[in-house]
């Protein structure tokens, strides 16, 4: 096995696992990896729908989006479509996978399927060193407070991206939850930074302007460059994230004359994870 280092802070990208291979043994090496490094990518990996399932399965009870349809003969998993002519794409911002859910997704399984030759890059950045790094100042006054996370409603996910179909027999209506602003990685015990710029839209027991001024240096102290990996993806690539973990932005840099024009083609799984504590 060859681990390749994307940057100090997290992801890595691994040669010489057979992603294919659901056995006990090779998915605690897989799932070791993904503790440590946070987001890990598999290049040149063609599996098929049956086996990205199988492999997200290992990890825990498969997510269905509240808000947008999955493939018809595989509900469980959301294509993700920029079409040639749209400018921008589905992720772009940052943001941690429905952290408005009551159980927000524990991990994500990523395949890319088609991929602009310029732009589209995504990049991660690690929670918890952005605890570990946040000043202690802003910590003390958090670390015992939650905060509101908010889904936005559908047309969030929708409208503005023309081959996302939404789910007719949901409410499409936004809905909220109150999570931990540090939590507690259920596995390896770490402190994580636990709000993102989408979805966290106020801290629980202050006032709104108090609140609004400590996300503020919350969301810029998140997006610091040293606490990021910046991924650029190639065709059959699979990334799988642990979403407790990391907050992640799709960068939509297409612009006429270079990533305008192409299509960028995503088949996305999400594992269901638990109550934040």
């Amino acid at each position: 096995m060859e681990i390749k280092l994307l940057s100090g802070a997290l992801g890595a990208e691994i040669k010489g696992i057979d992603l294919t291979d659901v056995s006990d043994v090779n998915f605690k090496k897989i799932n070791d990896l993904l503790l440590e490094h946070k987001v890990i990518f598999f290049r040149d990996q063609p599996i098929t729908k049956d086996h990205q399932i199988a492999l997200a399965e290992k990890f825990g009870p498969l997510e269905t989006h509240a808000y947008v349809k999955g493939l018809k003969e595989y509900p469980e998993i959301v294509r993700i479509v920029k079409g040639k002519e749209e400018k921008n794409q589905w992720g772009e911002n940052w943001h941690s996978d429905v952290s408005y859910n009551s159980k927000p997704t524990k991990a994500v399984i990523l395949k890319s399927i088609k991929i602009p030759p310029v732009g589209g890059d995504t990049c991660f950045s690690n929670m918890e060193l952005a605890w570990e790094t946040l000043d202690p100042k802003i910590q003390e006054k958090i670390k015992d407070k939650k905060a509101i996370h908010s889904s936005l409603g559908a047309e969030f996910f929708i409208d503005n991206y023309k081959y996302m179909e939404g789910n007719e027999k949901r409410n499409y209506d936004s809905y909220s939850n109150e999570h931990p602003i540090a939590r507690t990685h259920p596995e390896t015990g770490k402190k994580i930074l636990y709000v993102n710029w989408t979805y966290t839209k106020q801290i629980i027991g202050l006032e709104k302007e108090e609140s609004d001024q400590i996300l503020k240096k919350i969301f810029e102290h998140q997006a610091r460059l040293d606490l990021t990996c910046r991924f650029n993806w190639t065709e059959n690539t699979i990334a799988i994230w642990d979403n407790r973990s990391v907050i992640h932005y799709a960068i939509a840099d297409f612009f006429p004359g270079r990533g305008l024009g192409h299509e960028r083609i995503m088949d996305r799984i999400a594992i269901e994870g638990d109550h934040p504590q």
